[in-house]
């Protein structure tokens, strides 16, 4: 490979984990701490997250339990948990926070589809961004000869295609999770 298509692959690399982060935030009827992650807690000033404050059990497939190490924050990290867009309500005992996740309606799961179809077309974009810069890139560089620059592109598109059918792949899997029953 050379630096270009290099370069490009590992833009591209990014662009798959940012699609694997943002599909774990895609809230399903099961419990995933990772939706927790964008949260922040006003822990004595300071945004903290609440993975930082506290422990992330799930005992079950539809409930997450957060066990705060410092009983006082308790009630900050429920306000939090309140305030966010989550649309999980918690109920506090005293020790632990409960989150209970309800199966969502077939409305809500085709909705949450076609979220995720949006976040992956995001990722095709920004794949396709990185196969325009490189190819700019190419097309600027003095020292290869057409012949050169042309294979390059291939590689690159090649490259491209690829990582545009891993996309596809990857929403086809949790599409599937989304309208699981």
């Amino acid at each position: 490979m050379s630096q270009y298509t290099d370069r490009a692959k590992k833009h591209m690399d990014r662009c798959l984990e940012a699609l694997q982060a943002n599909f774990s935030r895609v809230r399903t009827g099961r419990a995933n701490p990772r939706i927790l992650d964008p949260i922040k807690v006003d822990y004595y000033g300071q945004p903290t997250p609440i993975t930082q404050l506290a422990g992330v059990k799930v005992p079950e497939a539809s409930m997450m339990v957060i066990e705060p190490w410092d009983k006082s924050a308790l009630k900050s990290i429920e306000k939090a948990i309140e305030a966010s867009d989550l649309g999980i309500t918690p109920s506090n005992d005293g020790v632990s926070i409960r989150l209970p996740f309800p199966k969502p309606t077939e409305e809500r799961r085709r909705e949450l589809a076609r979220e995720c179809r949006d976040i992956a077309e995001e990722a095709r974009i920004s794949i396709r961004n990185a196969r325009r810069d490189t190819n700019s890139k190419l097309d600027r560089d003095e020292e290869l000869s057409e012949d050169e620059v042309s294979r390059e592109k291939k590689a690159v598109q090649k490259l491209t295609d690829d990582y545009v059918k891993r996309v596809d792949a990857m929403l086809k899997e949790k599409t599937a999770e989304v309208m699981e029953i």
